[in-house]
C-alpha cells in the first residue's frame, strides 16, 4: 500500500519524508501562492486556478485571499460556497462542503492528525481521518474543525469554536470544544 492510499484510508502515512506526497503538496503550494498574489480583481484567473486546485467544484463560488490548502484534489466545494480570508485545508483526506456553505475568516478544517507517541510523531507519521459539511452551514470567524467531523445540514457554528465531534443538522453550536447549544426552528 502507498504512503497516499495510507493517507486516503485513514491509516498512519509518511507525511513528512515521502517523495511522491511531498511532491504533491509542493504542487499545491504553488497554486495557492499564484492565487494569493494574484491582484483581487483579476477574478477570471482566480476562478481558473481554484477549479485546477480543488477536486471539485460547482458553478458559483468565492474564496478570498490568502487561501492555503495541502493538496487541493482532496476538496470539494459545493454551489454558492463563501470563505472569507485566511481559509486552511489540511486535506491530506476528504474535505466536503455541500451547497450554501458560508466561512468567516480564520477558518481552519484539518483532517491530519498526529500521533500522541513522539517516537512516532518525531518520524513523521500522521493520520488523515475525512471532514464533511452538510448544506447551508455558516461558519463564524476564527472556526477550527477537527480530524473526521461531519456537521449536518442548516447549522450555525459560532465564531472562536473548535469542532470536535460531529454536530447534527438544524444546530447551532459554539465554543471550545463545540457544543450544541439549541436546535434551529424554522
Amino acid at each position: 500500500m502507498t504512503e497516499k492510499e495510507k493517507m486516503l484510508s485513514g491509516q498512519m502515512y509518511d507525511a513528512n519524508y515521502n517523495e511522491d506526497l511531498m511532491k504533491e503538496r509542493l504542487q499545491a503550494k504553488d497554486l495557492c501562492y499564484e492565487f494569493n498574489h494574484l491582484k483581487p480583481s483579476d477574478l477570471e484567473r482566480k476562478t481558473e486556478i481554484i477549479r485546477k486546485l480543488l477536486g471539485s467544484t460547482q458553478q458559483k463560488f468565492w474564496i478570498e485571499q490568502p487561501f492555503w490548502c495541502d493538496y487541493g484534489y482532496n476538496t470539494e466545494i459545493g454551489e454558492n460556497f463563501y470563505a472569507n480570508h485566511n481559509l486552511v485545508l489540511l486535506d491530506g483526506n476528504k474535505v466536503k462542503f455541500g451547497d450554501n456553505v458560508f466561512i468567516g475568516p480564520n477558518c481552519g478544517f484539518y483532517t491530519a492528525g498526529h500521533p500522541l507517541d513522539a517516537e512516532q510523531r518525531n518520524q513523521g507519521l500522521e493520520y488523515a481521518k475525512p471532514i464533511e459539511v452538510g448544506d447551508n452551514v455558516w461558519f463564524g470567524g476564527n472556526v477550527v474543525v477537527l480530524p473526521g467531523v461531519k456537521i449536518g445540514n442548516n447549522c450555525v457554528i459560532g465564531a472562536g469554536s473548535v469542532v470536535t465531534k460531529d454536530i447534527p443538522e438544524r444546530s447551532l453550536a459554539y465554543g471550545n470544544p463545540c457544543r450544541v447549544v439549541r436546535k434551529i426552528e424554522n
